[in-house]
C-alpha cells in the first residue's frame, strides 16, 4: 500500500489546500488505492483564507474515511511542542493498525501529557489568545519585510512568512543576519525554495518589534 502525505496549511510556504483541491487529491488517490495522510497542525492559524479544511471534512470525503488519516499536533495551537502531544484520526482500520504498532514499539504518550492534551482541546479561549498573539506579530513583521524589499508569497496560514527578495536564499540570509535577524534559507526545504527564506513568528513580541524596526531603518 502506498501513501500520499499532505501538509496543509503547509510548512514552509503557508499555502492552504481548499475543498476542491482536497477532493481532487482524494479522488485521485482512491482510484490508485493510495492512503492519504494529512498533517494539519497549523489549521487553526489562518490569516488570508476563511478556513483550512480538513481531510476529515465530509465536504472532502463525502462521509467515507476509508484510507484517510489526519495527523494533528497541539505544538502550534497550544505551544506544546516539547510534549510531543499529537494524535491521528480517520480510517478506524488504519488507526487500529497504528495502535498495534504503538503498543509493541513502546510509544505510549505519558498520562500527564494525555491529560494536558484533553484540557487543551476542550478549552478554546487559550488557543484563541495564542492565535491573536501570532496575528499581531505577523501584522508587525510582514509590512517591515515588504519595506525592506521582500515579497511575501503564500503565507495565508501558519507561523511563517515565506519571503523572497529576488535573490538566492543564501544572499538574503546574509543580509538579514547583518541586521541581527535569523531566518531559514528556502534551500532547507528543496530546490523550489532556492530564492526564498522562511521567517518565523515564534520569537517574542519584543524581538519581533525590534526586528521590524531594524528592517525599516535599513531599507
Amino acid at each position: 500500500m502506498r501513501l500520499l502525505w499532505l501538509n496543509t496549511p503547509s510548512n514552509p510556504t503557508g499555502a492552504v489546500l481548499d475543498i476542491d483541491e482536497l477532493r481532487a487529491l482524494l479522488a485521485w488517490a482512491r482510484e490508485r488505492d493510495i492512503i492519504v495522510a494529512s498533517d494539519e497542525c497549523y489549521a487553526p492559524l489562518t490569516w488570508d483564507v476563511d478556513e483550512a479544511p480538513s481531510i476529515l471534512d465530509v465536504r472532502v470525503n463525502d462521509g467515507d474515511l476509508t484510507n484517510v488519516l489526519c495527523a494533528y499536533s497541539l505544538s502550534k495551537q497550544s505551544n506544546l511542542a516539547g510534549y510531543r502531544a499529537a494524535f491521528v484520526a480517520g480510517d478506524s482500520a488504519l488507526v487500529g493498525e497504528l495502535l498495534a504498532v504503538r503498543k509493541h514499539s513502546g510509544l505510549m504518550v505519558p498520562g500527564p501529557v494525555q491529560n494536558a492534551m484533553a484540557a487543551a482541546l476542550g478549552e478554546e479561549a487559550s488557543a484563541s489568545r495564542q492565535r491573536e498573539t501570532y496575528r499581531a506579530r505577523r501584522e508587525t513583521l510582514a509590512p517591515a519585510l515588504e519595506a525592506f524589499g521582500g515579497n511575501i508569497e503564500h503565507s495565508e496560514a501558519g507561523l511563517y512568512l515565506w519571503t523572497t527578495f529576488g535573490e538566492a536564499s543564501e544572499a538574503s540570509i546574509e543580509r538579514l543576519a547583518k541586521l541581527g535577524i535569523l531566518a531559514a534559507p528556502g534551500t532547507f526545504y528543496g530546490e523550489a525554495g532556492a530564492r526564498h527564506v522562511r521567517i518565523s513568528l515564534t520569537a517574542t513580541d519584543e524581538r519581533i518589534a525590534s526586528a521590524a524596526e531594524r528592517l525599516r531603518a535599513a531599507r
